[in-house]
């Protein structure tokens, strides 16, 4: 039995006990209080929680918050299958990508189609996030803000001091790595963690394939794709970049953003969140630091969309699961959060003039529709579980293995997706 249908087993004997377990999971006591478990553990993520946990309470809503600290949300969403296992499924959850649809087919999802209808979300939404949302006609999340995941931040301070513009293309990026290491700065600040060294990669592979090549690769895993020299440019990039990182060793990501802050080192490649921790930190955006898209990839938006789901565990929760998600999608609410975590609000009705210049450069980008729109793997947007950890995993191990050649790792990069593909059809 593959790891997905031992989930949908685990989740339907939850489904079956919390049908049978008295009392429930949520008592009257509880029912203006609505458990909310997600990642948004940084300094950064933290106030952005906050700031809805406080909109919510104005509303008369408690936000119980459960956050679960680890890296691209690899601990959450084990301690979200534990707690359903457990008959202790929380009210609202983090869940993004097709996680959405996976858990829908276990009918663990309240559908928000009213609320919907109510607030002219299809209207309201760009079109991929609206899409995002939908399963079988139905309404499964309550997107929040849209990460970009193909960022280039840059210690500005540095930059001015030794002359040098942020790069647009890899030559560009090549004299800013020599400039860099010429002055003492290590040019680019890079931890040897699995899902950032993966989240480094895909944004290389979109700079050299374009949005349709990384879909073929990593969404629809056309076989032959594996064999393409773009993908093979892609690989030799990513080792040819570790000239350029210094001693490496595993650490956080908020730990390489203190890095970027105190001048340690000129740049970082990250997902956007990244600049709302730089800001939490103290820095602001155009003058201690600033941003621009990875080189190569200015017309393209490598997305992650973060998003809350409501389970059905309490039939007497759904109204205030339904507030919940109205008020999630005002405006005000949708500006504020994506101002603390570094995103841009899902609203294609939005004032970007609110935004900051790297907020306004991705939405820009996000705007263009969807073929200049490309789906994170790493961080749930393109695939299902099994096919992400694989793909991942291959990655961080050529990475950390220089006796792996790049044609090595397109074959087991290869045979991984012939195998998953086979796998699914049993």
């Amino acid at each position: 039995m593959s790891e997905a249908a031992k989930i949908r087993q685990g989740c339907w004997l939850a489904v079956m006990a919390i049908a049978v377990f008295v009392g429930g999971v949520c008592s009257s006591a509880r029912a203006e209080t609505l458990d909310v478990l997600h990642w948004w553990t940084s300094a950064s993520e933290r106030k952005a929680a906050v700031f809805l946990e406080r909109r919510l309470a104005e509303d008369g809503i408690t936000w119980r918050d459960v956050a679960i600290p680890g890296g691209a949300g690899v601990g959450a969403v084990k301690v979200l299958k534990t707690r359903f296992l457990a008959n202790q499924p929380p009210a609202v959850a983090q869940l993004i990508g097709p996680s959405l649809a996976e858990w829908a087919q276990l009918g663990l999802i309240v559908e928000l189609d009213e609320v919907a209808r109510a607030g002219n979300w299809q209207d309201h939404f760009f079109p991929t996030t609206w899409q995002l949302v939908q399963y079988k006609g139905h309404v499964l999340g309550v997107p929040l803000g849209i990460h970009r995941i193909n960022t280039l931040h840059y210690n500005r301070q540095i930059f001015e001091r030794l002359g040098l513009r942020p790069p647009r293309t890899w030559k560009e990026f090549d004299q800013v790595v020599r400039r860099l290491q010429a002055a003492g700065v290590t040019p680019l600040g890079q931890s040897s963690e699995a899902w950032q060294v993966a989240t480094l990669f895909e944004t290389l592979l979109l700079a050299e394939g374009g949005p349709a090549y990384y879909r073929e690769l990593l969404v629809k895993r056309n076989l032959r794709a594996y064999q393409d020299p773009r993908l093979a440019k892609a690989l030799q990039r990513l080792r040819d970049l570790r000239s350029a990182m210094g001693p490496l060793r595993e650490r956080p990501w908020t730990d390489v953003a203190r890095q970027l802050a105190a001048g340690e080192v000129g740049m970082v490649v990250m997902g956007d969140w990244f600049k709302g921790e730089l800001n939490a930190l103290g820095l602001s955006t155009g003058d201690e630091f600033s941003c621009v898209p990875v080189p190569e990839t200015a017309d393209y938006h490598l997305y992650s969309i973060d998003t809350l789901a409501m389970f059905a565990v309490d039939d007497k929760l759904k109204p205030l699961q339904f507030r919940m998600a109205q008020l999630l999608q005002q405006p005000a609410v949708q500006l504020g959060f994506s101002r603390l975590k570094g995103s841009i609000p899902v609203r294609q009705d939005q004032d970007i003039g609110a935004l900051d210049v790297c907020s306004r450069a991705s939405w820009q980008a996000f705007a263009r529709g969807s073929a200049m729109q490309a789906p994170s793997l790493v961080h749930r947007m393109a695939s299902d579980e099994p096919f992400k950890d694989a793909v991942v995993a291959q990655i961080h191990r050529f990475f950390m293995d220089e006796t792996i050649s790049v044609a090595e790792v397109q074959r087991r990069l290869e045979a991984q997706a012939r195998a998953l593909a086979m796998e699914g059809k049993k």
